[in-house]
């Protein structure tokens, strides 16, 4: 059976930068062990835990971000499927924007850094294909709320 987990790509509108979707900056963070690569804020499915509800507690665990500061937006759901340590896994991301967009990350241990990134900078941080691939469908999702 493959480990679930479920996260948000949570981001933010810059005000005063330039128009929609160039104001826009992904959180990534660094995970503290491994290789600390960087990821949105994710995590395993605790038992008779809805979805939906793994994601916001999770987000609130590793970046103290809870659902009083994200607005969760509809018609974005991303699943990806992976192997780590030989075992399959599958993250559910949906897209949250940071309401306030001065709101304070708070890392718990699990992470040693976070980073606020333009599309491009956050596909580099990200590092896998998969992970590149979907922010760059969340950014199209959000380009195509614009028209």
């Amino acid at each position: 059976m493959a480990l679930r987990a479920c996260g948000f790509i949570v981001f933010r509108r810059l005000v005063g930068s330039p128009p929609p979707p160039g104001n826009v900056e992904y959180l990534l963070l660094q995970t503290s062990y491994g290789e600390h690569h960087w990821t949105p804020p994710k995590g395993h499915v605790d038992p008779g835990e809805d979805d939906l509800t793994t994601a916001l507690r999770e987000t609130k665990e590793e970046a103290g971000l809870g659902a009083e500061h994200l607005r969760v937006l509809e018609g974005f759901a991303k699943k990806l499927r992976y192997e780590v340590r030989g075992r399959p896994k599958e993250v559910l991301y949906w897209l949250a924007e940071l309401r306030d967009p001065g709101t304070v990350v708070t890392l718990s241990d699990e992470h040693q850094d976070y980073r606020w990134a333009r599309l491009e900078d956050a596909c580099a941080l990200a590092r896998y294909k998969d992970l590149q691939d979907t922010l760059r469908e969340a950014h199209r999702h959000l380009e195509a709320q614009q028209d």
